[in-house]
């Protein structure tokens, strides 16, 4: 049976890297919420936090826009 969750129980592989990232730009979930908004992805601070938790899955959608915003490819995030 397959499972969607990582092996360490999470929604998503990107959200600790994400985090991580965020972090080293220096800028909170919710400047990072606004600069995704204003790249065209509909999101807020809270599905930010919980993307950065794991507690959320990540769209391919939201994976290339965010990947964008933070000048890194999918790839990476997802490495």
């Amino acid at each position: 049976m397959f499972i969607n969750k990582s092996s360490a129980g999470k929604n998503n592989l990107c959200g600790e890297k994400i985090a991580r990232l965020r972090m080293e730009m220096g800028i909170s979930q919710r400047i990072l919420a606004d600069k995704l908004q204003i790249a065209g992805l509909d999101i807020d601070k809270n599905a930010i936090q919980r993307i950065e938790a794991g507690k959320r899955f990540v769209t391919d959608i939201e994976l290339k826009v965010i990947s964008s915003v933070l000048e890194i490819s999918a790839d990476e995030l997802l490495g």
